[in-house]
């Protein structure tokens, strides 16, 4: 008896050690939102915090059969040292049997809004890459362009600086990272097609690097109800030891982002345009038998209404939005502009909010490519999404 007592109260007092997210009560305003590492951080508790956020979809393309999937479930970890320095992580399980780490570094709060961050983090361009949590955005699937032109979830190992200058009403975050990986062992192309850059991405898997990338972004938060971003990323890819010296086993890469979000009453609004343009692309497909265009970009602009009244605690969203991206917006050399990659999507569609945290979605998307007499396969999703 006396050790199921103490075992008990050993339980009791682990317990007590935990702290819980707050739940997602502001996800709607852009001036006060945030993502899964900003929530941990900020949590402000001598406690280890656990969160964690997830999606259940289905997809039906017409024609073909449905799909079911748990695409994600995120296990969300922090844990304050003291005052100034915290650790956060993500633990992702996608598809049920794939795991990854989304994120995995220390912040050092050294000066009044100046933080110093080391790890694996989220590259800061656009907004679903950093605000990718199911209940932040419209859509069952998150818009297209944060597939092809920014690999979203873009995350890699590098360190650098955040803050605010309040005086000016802008945030900042500057980084050095290791870039994309362009090239493998065996001179194999990783980037390229329909996909850009996504093939690319190293989320700290033994990641190569072998020149170091920048990153930037700031963000803008002076008028009411709006924040505005302009994001940047200035490097070289990456290639395996074996080919490094080989000509067109790397190429250079300057991406430009620039994004909105708004907010009035029961009316939201989100935007963003990207640009990224690569050099010595045709000496990689020469070498790799790819197709990387020297030029992706894309953009979208959705809007969306509360149709329940602006008291009620439920909120039902009616959205709509429109994209455009091509990932052979300019190309180098012999290879020929691929229609088919120069795409357009519609998404119309609704998200139910039935308590903060919890959301149902549903919408239709009308799906079309420049190439002449194309017939789209369009799609109906549904979907599940939690965070907490």
């Amino acid at each position: 008896m006396k050790k199921l007592l103490l075992s008990v109260a050993l339980a009791a007092t682990s317990l007590n050690s935990f702290a819980q997210t707050e739940q997602d009560s502001i996800t709607f305003d852009p001036q006060y939102q945030l993502n899964s590492a900003q929530r941990v951080l900020s949590a402000n508790k001598d406690a280890v915090t656990l969160g964690a956020y997830g999606e259940i979809t289905y997809n039906q393309p017409e024609g073909d059969n449905g799909e079911l999937d748990v695409q994600r479930l995120v296990m969300l970890l922090g844990y304050q040292f003291n005052d100034e320095v915290q650790f956060f992580t993500e633990i992702e399980f996608e598809h049920v049997e794939e795991v990854y780490v989304e994120q995995a570094f220390v912040n050092y709060n050294f000066a009044r809004n100046i933080n110093f961050r080391a790890g694996l983090m989220l590259v800061p361009m656009g907004i679903i890459n950093e605000y990718h949590e199911p209940t932040t955005f419209n859509g069952v699937e998150r818009p297209a362009i944060a597939g092809s032109i920014i690999p979203t979830t873009w995350r890699e190992i590098g360190l650098g600086l955040t803050g605010r200058i309040n005086s000016a009403n802008l945030t900042y975050q500057a980084y050095v990272f290791n870039g994309f990986k362009s090239t493998d062992a065996s001179g194999k192309g990783l980037i390229g097609g329909s996909s850009g850059l996504r093939g690319g991405r190293q989320k700290g898997i033994q990641s190569t690097v072998n020149t170091p990338n920048l990153s930037a972004k700031v963000e803008y938060y002076g008028i009411l109800g709006m924040r505005l971003g302009l994001a940047g990323y200035f490097g070289r890819t990456q290639a395996a030891d074996e080919v490094d010296m080989l000509d067109g086993a790397d190429v250079g890469m300057s991406m430009v982002g620039l994004d909105a979000r708004y907010v009035y009453k029961r009316f939201t609004a989100r935007g963003e345009y990207i640009y990224a343009s690569l050099s010595d692309t045709e000496a990689y497909n020469d070498l790799t038998g790819r197709d990387l265009g020297s030029a992706l970009s894309g953009w979208y602009a959705e809007a969306a209404y509360n149709l329940l009244p602006l008291m009620n605690k439920q909120k039902l969203f009616a959205f709509a939005r429109y994209e455009d991206y091509d990932t052979h917006a300019a190309t180098e050399g012999d290879l020929v502009e691929n229609p088919a990659y120069d795409r357009n999507d519609i998404t119309l569609g609704l998200s139910y909010h039935i308590v903060p945290g919890v959301v149902f979605k549903g919408d239709y998307q009308i799906k079309d490519n420049a190439v002449e007499g194309y017939e789209a396969k369009n799609q109906l999703n549904f979907g599940i999404g939690v965070w907490f």
